[in-house]
């Protein structure tokens, strides 16, 4: 047995597939099958290790922000260069979150958010979540900034 996330798009599903597999090192593009008239109609792709299916299954069903793709980043040129080719075309968030040009959620957090919440006291913590929700693209420096306030 094997879980895979599957998207549902309308018609765009190879290019959101391209898109991601071109942004996420250690991804690529497993299959595309096509119809009789010889278009797209599912993509299998892999992001960073997580097999995905993307579909082109019309408009009956679209995206919502209740469900959302995590992106973790190691630096924050990571984090920038990520957040730059997804919210082009999309619309940011809140709190390191932000809905593409396809209409699907993303969370693109540093790793170094993690580490800060688990390492800090309790009322440092609570300073970097206050700053983590101050912000839309998530600042590293602005992170530590709030801990060690």
């Amino acid at each position: 047995m094997r879980a895979s996330t599957f998207l549902w798009f309308d018609g765009r599903a190879e290019e959101a597939a391209d898109h991601y597999t071109a942004l996420v090192a250690g991804s690529a593009v497993l299959d595309r099958q096509r119809d009789a008239d010889g278009r797209v109609t599912t993509v299998t792709f892999e992001l960073a290790g997580q097999r995905c299916i993307a579909y082109n299954g019309g408009p009956q069903f679209t995206f919502g922000g209740a469900i959302s793709l995590y992106l973790d980043c190691d630096t924050q040129e990571e984090v920038d260069t990520a957040w730059a080719a997804l919210t082009e075309g999309g619309k940011e968030g809140p709190g390191g979150s932000l809905t593409d040009r396809f209409g699907v959620t993303w969370q693109v957090v540093p790793t170094a958010l993690a580490e800060l919440l688990a390492a800090a006291d309790p009322a440092a913590a609570g300073r970097v979540l206050t700053a983590v929700h101050a912000m839309t693209k998530i600042d590293i420096q602005g992170l530590l900034d709030a801990r060690d306030r």
